[in-house]
């Protein structure tokens, strides 16, 4: 693969909408968020974080390996079962002491009561794609919900992980931003949806039989810069090589963001070459202010420039992740202008996804016509961009991230009343 290190300064991205005869531009502010429900619903972007209702359990995950051994050392058990501990949860993705044959029989429940609590608990799963897909709807220890979708692909096996109870960046066109954050998660509350996950693929809970699980990525619910030291912690946990995690590649762990500049600019400094997601939905500064709320603080310019510097530093290539919104960011002028300020920076740095949004009969959240976004899609390409269109799963289970506990949550009000 070939990359350039040309480098600019940071600008506003700002154009003069250029729509093709015929076609509108909508705009965010036509119409009330998704999800919202009241009429003059605006969205409210916050990065404060709310103070938990109580301390969730400590959790061997929550620790690296000298943690769980002086955890262990502390209540008056042997330090080096920490090691076996370990390696029963993150390779056989147990915390079951009943199958912890090789520990001592009287001190099995000690150990998994000391550092193997209960964290989640399964609400609802929904299946979808004939079995190739199941979603998650988790309740943890506070009563906070929050959901993971397993997906079986012909080459890969991927889980879709939240890392906060809701969101506080509040982009309009998504259900879990609608909710305001709750609070982040804990990293041994990440990775508890991976070991799940991990358990349910190797038992052949997923059509096709038993499977590796081979990917994580965070796009679920939150956004993981805000809920940054437990994120990069649970990412410890999911590439480092057992007893201290699952031994996953780096390069099959994507970190999804909306922009926040410099906490992009301190991963890159971490040591864990990660894939780096940008969630752009827009490449100019007057669609994105209002479609990405956190663009009124980072702008494109500055957001694109971070991305290429990650690249430099880790040396994986960036996904620069699109959902084709009707009339409102699928302009073939729209996709030209991503792929100019993308080669601006260098060549091969970059992937672009576009994302097809589930569509929303009636609302100005729907997907984009396929002759459109086949137009989007020929644009990038011919300016040399590698794309590929998202293979999106779950659209009939409600497959974005928030709409399975927004359901779940009215349902229950329903009954109760």
């Amino acid at each position: 693969m070939s990359h350039s290190h040309r480098r600019s300064a940071a600008r506003p991205v700002a154009v003069e909408p250029r729509p093709a005869a015929g076609q509108v531009q909508v705009l965010p502010t036509d119409q009330p968020p998704e999800g919202a429900t009241t009429p003059d619903a605006r969205p409210r972007l916050s990065f404060a974080v709310p103070t938990p209702r109580g301390k969730a359990p400590r959790h061997l995950a929550d620790l690296d390996l000298a943690g769980r051994k002086a955890a262990l050392k502390d209540s008056g058990l042997p330090a080096f079962r920490a090691d076996q501990l370990s390696r029963h949860y993150f390779t056989r993705f147990t915390r079951q002491a009943a199958e912890m044959t090789d520990l001592p029989a009287g001190q099995r429940e000690q150990m998994c009561a000391e550092l193997l609590p209960e964290l989640i608990t399964e609400v609802r799963a929904l299946r979808a794609d004939a079995g190739r897909t199941i979603k998650h709807l988790w309740e943890l220890h506070d009563g906070v919900r929050v959901e993971s979708v397993l997906m079986r692909y012909k080459d890969r096996t991927t889980l879709c992980v939240s890392s906060q109870a809701g969101c506080g960046m509040a982009c309009p066109f998504c259900a879990t931003g609608q909710m305001g954050l709750t609070r982040n998660l804990t990293a041994a509350e990440i990775v508890e949806q991976v070991r799940y996950a991990a358990g349910a693929s190797a038992a052949g809970a997923l059509s096709g039989g038993p499977a590796r699980l081979s990917n994580v990525v965070f796009m679920g619910m939150g956004e993981p810069m805000i809920n940054y030291k437990n994120v990069v912690a649970a990412l410890h946990r999911l590439i480092d090589p057992a007893p201290e995690g699952f031994g996953l590649s780096a390069r099959s762990v994507t970190v999804s963001t909306v922009g926040l500049v410099p906490l992009i600019r301190r991963l890159a400094g971490e040591g864990m070459a990660v894939t780096l997601a940008v969630s752009l939905h827009a490449p100019d500064d007057e669609l994105r202010d209002e479609l990405i709320p956190v663009n009124s603080k980072w702008k494109v310019g500055e957001l694109l420039d971070a991305a290429h510097d990650y690249f430099l530093a880790t040396g994986r290539r960036v996904s620069i992740e699109y959902a084709l919104i009707k009339d409102m960011n699928d302009h073939a002028w729209r996709a030209q202008l991503l792929a100019d300020e993308l080669n601006r920076r260098g060549t091969g740095w970059a992937h672009v996804n576009p994302i097809p949004l589930n569509p929303t009969p009636g609302s100005i959240w729907t997907c984009s016509e396929p002759g459109v976004q086949e137009a989007f899609v020929d644009t990038l390409r011919r300016a040399g961009i590698t794309t590929t269109v998202r293979d999106t799963r779950g659209s009939d289970i409600d497959g974005a991230c928030g709409q399975l506990a927004t359901e779940v949550l009215t349902q229950e009000r329903a009954t109760t009343r």
